[in-house]
């Protein structure tokens, strides 16, 4: 289903108010289709391109040591001020309804904020990185034992806790909307022995691309329309990680 183009993001509305955040919605990759998605997604790898993981990672465990572990906004901030936003105060605030569509005066006045500080392709970035990159890192830590590999722990819990459960799309042919269920398809037996159970041991650090690739959970998307940016996620969560878990 995520590799057949027959199957699209369930549409948004088009008649938000300039500057709110159905109007941003309504202008960005995740939930658009056809020429408009393959444009918006171009302008975000564009963006993406200009940044190293591995400078990503070293800044997020370095401000992670610098604030005694108190990781929380880390993600954002490294990531903002790589994108030239040094204050991502309002992130948060427009990042809650920026998957479910929730549109409250808070969420239309944080992204009229960031209007003022960045492009559209640069918010992006940051609304869908917040959220999820934040969850991840917290899911991780309550798997966290002691020996676990950074990015082992992360690729399981992507597979077994990820931060995105479930994602829609649209039945192009028949109208109906279907929910794909992220967990159930990160279980599948006939891909990860035991699937219920949490083991990090499944991803060897010496045999698996730390962007994706290899360990073939499918939280980071598949075919059609994959995360623009894996390695960046992860470099982000695993520097936190090491600055926290030492």
């Amino acid at each position: 289903m995520l590799a057949d183009p027959r199957y699209v993001p369930p549409p948004v509305r088009q008649d938000g108010a300039e500057g709110t955040l159905a109007w941003l919605r309504a202008r960005v990759s995740r939930f658009s289709t056809g020429e408009a998605h393959a444009r918006r997604r171009r302008e975000l790898v564009a963006l993406l391109d200009g940044l190293a993981p591995t400078r990503l990672r070293r800044e997020a465990r370095a401000l992670t040591r610098e604030r005694d572990g108190a990781w929380r906004g880390v993600p954002t901030a490294v990531l903002g001020a790589a994108l030239g936003v040094g204050d991502t105060r309002a992130v948060p605030v427009a990042a809650a309804g920026y998957l479910s569509g929730e549109e409250t005066p808070q969420a239309d006045a944080a992204v009229a904020e960031l209007l003022e500080l960045a492009g559209l392709p640069v918010i992006t970035l940051l609304l869908q990185g917040h959220a999820a990159t934040e969850a991840l890192v917290e899911n991780a830590l309550r798997h966290a034992r002691p020996g676990d590999d950074v990015d082992a722990l992360l690729h399981e819990t992507l597979r077994g806790d990820p931060p995105l459960r479930a994602t829609r799309r649209l039945d192009t042919r028949t109208g109906e909307e279907v929910t794909i269920d992220l967990v159930a398809a990160n279980r599948d037996p006939a891909v990860f022995a035991a699937p219920d159970r949490f083991d990090t041991s499944r991803f060897d650090p010496g045999r698996f691309d730390p962007g994706g690739g290899p360990a073939r959970h499918l939280t980071f998307g598949h075919g059609v329309r994959p995360c623009p940016a894996p390695a960046h996620a992860i470099a982000l969560a695993g520097g936190v990680l090491e600055g926290v878990l030492g």
